[in-house]
C-alpha cells in the first residue's frame, strides 16, 4: 500500500499578479498544492484559497507541490476551454528558472528523452524508449557558479509531461538542487527547497485575442 503523505501547512499567500473578469494570473508558493489531495488533511491548496473570493475559478494546469511560480486561473467555463485548447496545441509559452548541480558544458541545448510513469514507484516517472511519450525541454545557461558547483538555467519546456524538468535534468547528470525525487544526495543537500520556479507564462487572451504574458520574479 502506498504511504500517505501529509503536506505540511503553508502559511505563505497566493499572490494575484493580474486580474480581469475572465482570468487571474497568480503566484503559487512552494509547498502548496495546486489542487486538493485525496487525504482530508491535504485540502489546503491554491484553488481552494482562490475560490474564497472567486467561486467560479477553475484549474487548467498545475505546478508540483515543490514548485513555485506563475499560473493562470480561468474564471469562466468558456475561458477554461479556450486556454485548455492552447495548452493542448502547445501555443502557451512557459519559462522556468532552476539551479542545477554541476557546471553545464554547453550554453544551450535540448533534452528529448521520452517519459513514462514508473508504476512500481509512483508518483515518480522514468525514461522509457519503449513506452514513454515524447518530451522536449530546451535550456539556456544564465550563470555558472564555479565555487558552488552549480548552474542557473532558463528552461523552456515544449511538452508538459509530469516531472519533465526534474527527470530530464537528472538524466543528463545535472539534477535540480533540492529535488527529493530524482537528485542524488549531494544535490539534494545543497538547497533547502526544490530550486525550480515558473517564471513566465504567455498565451492568447481568450476574450481579447491579445497576447498576455505574466512574470513571477525569481525566488532564489
Amino acid at each position: 500500500m502506498q504511504e500517505i503523505y501529509i503536506v505540511p501547512p503553508c502559511d505563505r499567500p497566493v499572490n494575484i499578479l493580474y486580474q480581469d473578469e475572465h482570468l487571474l494570473l497568480i503566484e503559487k508558493p512552494d509547498l502548496l498544492l495546486s489542487i486538493p489531495g485525496r487525504h482530508p488533511l491535504n485540502q489546503d491548496c491554491m484553488i481552494s484559497r482562490i475560490r474564497v473570493d472567486f467561486p467560479s475559478a477553475s484549474v487548467v494546469h498545475r505546478l508540483d507541490l515543490d514548485t513555485s511560480g506563475i499560473m493562470v486561473v480561468p474564471l469562466t467555463k468558456a475561458v477554461h476551454s479556450h486556454i485548455s485548447r492552447q495548452f493542448q496545441e502547445r501555443r502557451v509559452e512557459k519559462t522556468y528558472q532552476a539551479i542545477v548541480f554541476g557546471l553545464l558544458a554547453q550554453d544551450s541545448g535540448e533534452i528529448t528523452l521520452p517519459i513514462a510513469p514508473d508504476w512500481s514507484n509512483r508518483p515518480r516517472q522514468k525514461i522509457c524508449a519503449e513506452r514513454g511519450k515524447n518530451a522536449l525541454t530546451r535550456y539556456e545557461v544564465i550563470e555558472r557558479d564555479t565555487a558552488a558547483n552549480c548552474t542557473r538555467l532558463l528552461l523552456k519546456p515544449v511538452t508538459g509531461r509530469s516531472h519533465q524538468l526534474r527527470i530530464h535534468l537528472a538524466e543528463i547528470d545535472h539534477p535540480i538542487l533540492g529535488c527529493d525525487m530524482y537528485a542524488h544526495a549531494d544535490a539534494l543537500a545543497m538547497a533547502p527547497r526544490l530550486m525550480l520556479h515558473a517564471a513566465t507564462l504567455g498565451f492568447e487572451h481568450p476574450a481579447t485575442g491579445v497576447w498576455l504574458e505574466g512574470e513571477s520574479p525569481q525566488q532564489f
